[in-house]
């Protein structure tokens, strides 16, 4: 099997994600032309678990995906839904193909370079390290860090000082294995998907003693996905640094911070790739897109920062562009 064969999955919906996935999807075929794996949109469909139908219904967005090699495939919510919209990424991996390896991406992510010069052990799955200590935060009264994560690893039968980073303070964040779910992989969906599921829909049922006054809203996916990967022989270091969330890829996730933070490279991909007439028709729509991209606030956004000296936290970019009236989700 040649290191290109792998399949790449994302998830889309009416809205916005519809609009990212047409970026993401071009942003692959521009800047990965060795791609040769399947790229494969999930579509949520309406049932119990949504009160609106979340599929696809813009026949533009839909011919557009396929014009880009998208392979558009359903699925059908049976846990989480509407309620928790991130468990969609967790579902959505039953539609790939079994023992073939996969990577998944949000959809507010840009390829912006080669993605098959990227040196993945698919046997050694990981995931995206570019995060913050959202979760958990522990209270004054209540466990710290080493408690809450051991009652994790000991709920679902995982050796608990294996995944530790001995270079990391006992009680800082970063000693315990956490991930930003943008992006993960393994050498089998079926296999991950299925612990996923398992492990979420376990942790939403039932929460360890430990984890109580802990919030798991929007982070169930982040807290199960560091077990998922650690059951399944995976970790922090299995990828080299400097490709994913890096030259590789961008998971930008609002287009504002995208403008605010992100390397002249992604802005000139972005730019790049939403200059064809025929993706910018059906692109206007969403005005995010419009007004960052078409009308030129982005560059606006840009010139309020210095990209070699941002912020230390997020909340401080945010507050920034807010209060210059450029801020748009």
């Amino acid at each position: 099997m040649s290191l290109c064969s792998f399949n790449i999955l994302i998830v889309a919906q009416a809205g916005r994600l519809q609009y990212e996935a047409l970026l993401f999807a071009a942003s692959l075929r521009q800047y990965s032309p060795k791609f040769q794996g399947r790229l494969i949109v999930a579509v949520p469909q309406i049932g119990p678990l949504w009160t609106e139908d979340p599929s696809l219904k813009d026949d533009e967005v839909i011919q557009a995906l396929s014009r880009l090699g998208a392979e558009i495939v359903p699925f059908e919510n049976k846990v989480f839904g509407e309620r928790y919209k991130h468990g969609n990424k967790i579902e959505a991996l039953k539609v790939l193909p079994p023992e073939a390896p996969f990577i998944f991406f949000d959809s507010d992510t840009l390829i912006t370079n080669e993605i098959c010069d990227v040196p993945f052990d698919f046997t050694r799955p990981s995931a995206s390290l570019r995060r913050e200590g959202t979760w958990p935060k522990p209270t004054l009264y209540g466990p710290g860090h080493t408690k809450i994560w051991q009652s994790l690893y000991t709920r679902f039968g995982l050796d608990f000082e294996s995944s530790l980073d001995p270079k990391q303070p006992e009680g800082y964040w970063k000693r315990y294995l956490y991930f930003n779910a943008g992006f993960f992989y393994g050498s089998c969906p079926r296999t991950f998907g299925t612990r996923f599921l398992q492990y979420a829909e376990t942790l939403k049922r039932d929460l360890p003693r430990e984890l109580i006054g802990q919030s798991l809203n929007p982070w169930l996916d982040q807290v199960a996905l560091p077990l998922v990967i650690h059951s399944l022989g995976g970790g922090r270091d299995t990828l080299p640094a400097g490709y994913l969330d890096g030259h590789t890829s961008c998971h930008y996730r609002l287009f504002p911070l995208l403008y605010a933070r992100e390397s002249d490279r992604t802005v000139k991909a972005l730019e790049h790739i939403t200059a064809p007439n025929w993706l910018k028709r059906i692109l206007k729509r969403h005005d995010p897109i419009k007004r960052m991209v078409y009308q030129g606030k982005g560059a606006k956004v840009r010139a309020l920062f210095d990209q070699n000296n941002l912020p230390k936290r997020e909340n401080a970019i945010r507050k920034r562009i807010k209060a210059e009236g450029y801020w748009i989700r």
